[in-house]
C-alpha cells in the first residue's frame, strides 16, 4: 500500500524528530518529503524536482541513480551485507584501504573505518591521546581547536568544537580543549592579517603549552560550517610546520573537504600537507552509504603495535566498521572519479561559478562571496558597509533557502550565509541554473521582502 502524501506528512509529524531542526516551527508548515532521485535533483511526492544544491548534506559526488554504483552495490550483496572486522577481514574493505592509501597525502598509510564523521573524528582523537600514553609521554592530553570549529556530534567530536550555539550547552560533559583563531579575512583586514592572527596565536599556545598537547585538529582550506570560511594561501602549511615544530600531531578533519570538493582529492593537497591523522567521510561512498575512515601514519601505527600482554591495543570499534557493501559502493565511486575525470572537472566548474557569483556581489545584502572548488558560501548583511549581520529573529538565511526551494533548488542555510554544495558532477548547465535560483532568491528576500513578516 501506498500512503498518500497527508497520511506521510501527519505520520512524520507524529513520530521522526529532524537532526539540526526546531520541530515546532517544521510541525507548522507542509513537510517536504523526497520520493526519489535522478541524476542531481530530487523528486518529492507529488512530482515536483528540485536541484540538490546542497549534495544532500554535502555527500553527493556523481548525483543520484548512478548506475555504476547501483550495480557496485548489488554485486555485493549478491555476495554478503556485513562481516566484522573484529579479528577477520573482508574483501571490499581491504581494497578500499589499499585505493585510500594510494590517493591520500604522503605517509598515510593505515586506514581505520567507522560509519560517520563525527566516529572518525573520535576515532582520530583517541588515537592522538592514546599514541602519547603508548611512547611513555606523559601530560599530552589536551588538544588545539579553531574558533567556530565544526567536527561532529559526538562528545569528543563536540569537546573540539567551537561553534557555541550547537556546542555550550553541553560544555559541562565535554573535555577542555585551547581554541585559536580560525582566519576570516571578511572580518579581520584581509588575508594577510588574517593569517597572521592565526599563526602568532598557534604560536604562542605552541610554546607556552606543548608539553601538554596532544594534536591540534582543523578543518584543512574551508571551515564549512561556520560559513565556508577560506583559509589564506600558506596558513595550513604554516599550521603543520609548527605543530611538527613543537611536537604536536595534526590532525585534518577533511569530512567535508575530501574527495575533490576544494578542487583538490584532498584539501591538504593544496598546500602538500600531510597530517598525522586524517579522518574522511561524506563524498567516500559517493554519497550512497555512511562510511567513514580515520588514516594514521605508521608512526601513529607503530605506537600500538606490541605485544598482547602490554595492552596498547586500540580497544575501539563499531558494529558496521569497514561494512562490505559500503566499501564495495565506495571503491567504485573511487574509480568513477579517476574515470570521469571529476577533480579537474571541479576546478574548471569552480571558474564558471565564480564567473557566474561575481555580480551577486554588487547587491547591496551581500556582503562577502567565498568559495573554494565547489564549496561556496555567500553571506547576507543588514548593513553592507558596517558588515553589520543580520538579526537571528530575521531569519535572512532561512527565507532565502525556502524562497529558493520555491524556484527548485534545496539548500540549508548557515545562519546569514547561504551555501551552494552542489553535486560534483553536475554539468555546466545546472551548475549554471542553480547559481541564478540562488540568486534570484537572494535578492527577493533581501530587496523585495520575501517571505518577511
Amino acid at each position: 500500500m501506498t500512503l498518500t502524501q497527508d497520511k506521510l506528512a501527519a505520520l512524520d509529524k507524529a513520530h521522526v524528530w529532524h537532526p539540526f531542526t526546531q520541530m515546532k516551527d517544521y510541525n507548522g508548515g507542509d513537510p517536504l518529503i523526497i520520493e526519489r532521485g535522478e541524476g542531481v535533483k530530487l523528486y518529492d511526492l507529488e512530482g515536483r524536482a528540485y536541484y540538490d544544491g546542497f549534495s544532500s548534506v554535502w555527500l553527493n559526488v556523481h548525483g543520484h541513480r548512478v548506475p555504476e554504483l547501483d550495480r557496485a552495490l548489488t554485486e555485493q550483496l549478491e555476495k554478503v551485507a556485513h562481516s566484522t572486522l573484529l579479528g577477520m577481514a573482508n574483501v571490499p574493505s581491504i581494497e578500499l584501504a589499499a585505493k585510500l592509501v594510494r590517493i591520500a597525502p604522503k605517509g598515510l598509510t593505515k586506514v581505520f573505518y567507522s560509519d560517520a564523521g563525527a566516529t572518525g573524528v573520535e576515532i582520530a582523537l583517541k588515537m592522538a591521546f592514546q599514541y602519547w600514553h603508548n611512547i611513555g609521554v606523559r601530560g599530552k592530553t589536551s588538544f588545539i581547536t579553531m574558533n567556530q570549529a565544526y567536527h561532529g556530534d559526538t562528545i569528543g567530536a563536540v569537546s573540539v568544537g567551537a561553534i557555541p550555539m550547537y556546542h555550550e550547552l553541553f560544555r559541562p560533559m565535554l573535555f577542555p580543549s585551547y581554541a585559536i583563531p580560525y582566519p576570516d579575512a571578511y572580518r579581520q583586514g584581509g588575508a594577510e592579517a588574517a593569517a597572521a592572527a592565526t599563526i602568532d596565536r598557534l604560536k604562542r599556545l605552541l610554546e607556552e603549552k606543548a608539553d601538554s598537547i596532544a594534536a591540534l585538529i582543523v578543518e584543512p582550506i574551508v571551515q564549512g560550517a561556520s560559513g565556508i570560511m577560506v583559509m589564506p594561501q600558506g596558513c595550513l602549511s604554516e599550521m603543520a610546520a609548527l605543530c611538527r615544530r613543537y611536537g604536536v600531531l595534526f590532525i585534518a578533519d577533511e569530512v567535508a573537504t575530501g574527495f575533490g570538493r576544494t578542487g583538490e582529492m584532498f584539501a591538504c593537497d593544496h598546500e602538500a600537507v600531510s597530517p598525522d591523522l586524517m579522518i574522511v567521510g561524506k563524498g567516500l561512498t559517493g554519497g550512497y552509504l555512511p562510511v567513514a575512515a580515520t588514516l594514521a601514519t605508521d608512526r601513529i601505527y607503530d605506537a600500538f603495535y606490541a605485544d598482547y600482554e602490554e595492552r596498547k591495543t586500540f580497544f575501539h570499534g563499531h558494529s558496521f566498521t569497514g561494512n562490505p557493501l559500503g566499501c564495495a559502493v565506495a571503491l567504485r565511486s573511487l574509480l568513477l572519479m579517476e574515470e570521469r575525470g571529476i577533480v579537474a572537472g571541479v576546478r574548471a566548474k569552480a571558474a564558471q561559478a565564480e564567473e557566474q557569483l561575481a555580480p551577486l556581489i554588487d547587491r547591496p545584502h551581500v556582503g562577502d562571496i567565498r568559495q573554494k572548488g565547489l564549496m561556496i558560501g555567500i553571506e547576507l548583511v543588514k548593513d553592507k558597509a558596517a558588515r553589520e549581520p543580520y538579526e537571528w529573529s530575521e531569519r535572512i538565511g532561512v527565507r532565502t533557502a525556502m524562497r529558493a526551494r520555491e524556484l527548485g533548488l534545496l539548500t540549508r542555510p548557515l545562519g546569514n550565509v547561504i551555501v551552494l554544495i552542489p553535486p560534483l558532477a553536475s554539468t555546466e548547465q545546472e551548475l549554471a541554473d542553480m547559481i541564478r535560483i540562488l540568486s534570484n532568491a537572494v535578492i527577493d528576500v533581501t530587496e523585495n521582502g520575501w517571505g518577511a513578516k
